[in-house]
């Protein structure tokens, strides 16, 4: 799938690993719940005719598979308003086609960030519009034992137990859903709870500033963000989640590649080549299954630089 992936700072990670780690050999396929029941690559890549070819109705989706393959039907979620993350990001899902200048182009791919990595994952992820897809609405992975009693419902999105319709309980996603750098609340500073990393965007390059380089060479920023049509550094579903890998991650030794005057700055990464076990589908080395591990925390603050350590005068990098 075609990607427009905007920020030059990725792969590089602290010294601190357990050197174990880089040998992590998953013992099951690592397409993981994508392999649907069997189906695998077919049930998203239909090989002949798109949805239809995957047995579902013909529906407003006039362009099923034209691009990719694609063999969910999106029909349903053309055109429709989400509200996400508290309801302060409000995405409208593209329509199926568009002309400029007698040049055709599809909503569901490649069309846009938004279409890539919104739609067509919710055409199988979506429990308001697009029900009917194959989830069983439950946790595919083995999780761990301190992880909680309750059952983790990672899919029907807009009806997952709560008000149909409701996706305010879901991360903000979609064209408002801006990576953003030294945003501070009102009458606060970094040191109480800024949000944001003291950096610098221009277009959809983001320049680290000293804290953010140093959380890059101390963990390393594998984040994949969308562009919306501004051409701003946006978070869409596939910004955390590689639909391919559901269990490991490959990571690759190398100098970091942020833009710093215009020129790749960086030292080489201190977490050496090699597989490390994730989980969720989540792009970088993850783990909660030790009380000791912050590497879930250190996922989450390559956007949320305001609660790294590195921001907050802290030193402490990351462990399994």
């Amino acid at each position: 799938m075609k990607r427009n992936l905007l920020i030059a700072v990725m792969f590089v990670a602290t010294a601190g690993f357990v050197a174990a780690q880089n040998t992590y050999s998953p013992g099951t396929d690592v397409l993981g719940a994508h392999l649907n029941y069997g189906r695998g690559c077919a049930a998203c890549h239909a090989p002949h005719s798109g949805a239809y070819g995957n047995g579902a109705a013909k529906t407003a989706d006039t362009t099923s598979g034209n691009v990719a393959l694609w063999g969910e039907d999106v029909g349903s979620l053309y055109g429709k308003t989400i509200l996400t993350g508290g309801g302060g990001y409000s995405e409208t899902l593209p329509t199926n086609q568009s002309t400029t200048g007698g040049v055709t182009t599809y909503g569901n791919l490649p069309g846009s960030s938004e279409a890539t990595g919104l739609l067509t994952c919710l055409s199988c992820h979506d429990g308001n519009y697009a029900q009917g897809a194959m989830m069983k609405n439950s946790v595919y992975e083995v999780l761990p034992a301190g992880y909680g009693g309750y059952n983790a419902i990672p899919t029907l999105l807009g009806n997952d137990g709560t008000t149909q319709g409701n996706y305010l309980n879901d991360h903000p996603v979609g064209a408002a859903a801006t990576f953003g750098c030294n945003k501070v609340p009102s009458g606060q500073t970094y040191g109480e709870s800024g949000y944001n990393w003291d950096c610098t965007i221009s277009g959809s390059t983001v320049t680290a500033g000293p804290n953010m380089a140093k959380f890059i060479n101390n963990y390393g920023f594998f984040v994949s963000l969308g562009t919306n049509a501004s051409g701003a550094p946006i978070v869409v579903c596939t910004t955390c989640h590689n639909q391919h890998l559901m269990n490991v991650v490959s990571v690759t030794q190398t100098a970091s590649t942020f833009v710093a005057g215009g020129t790749a700055a960086g030292s080489p990464s201190g977490l050496a080549t090699g597989y490390y076990r994730t989980m969720f589908f989540i792009r970088a080395p993850y783990s909660n299954n030790s009380s000791t591990s912050n590497s879930a925390a250190q996922f989450c603050r390559q956007c949320h630089g305001g609660e790294s350590n590195e921001m907050n005068n802290g030193s402490a990098t990351t462990s399994f």
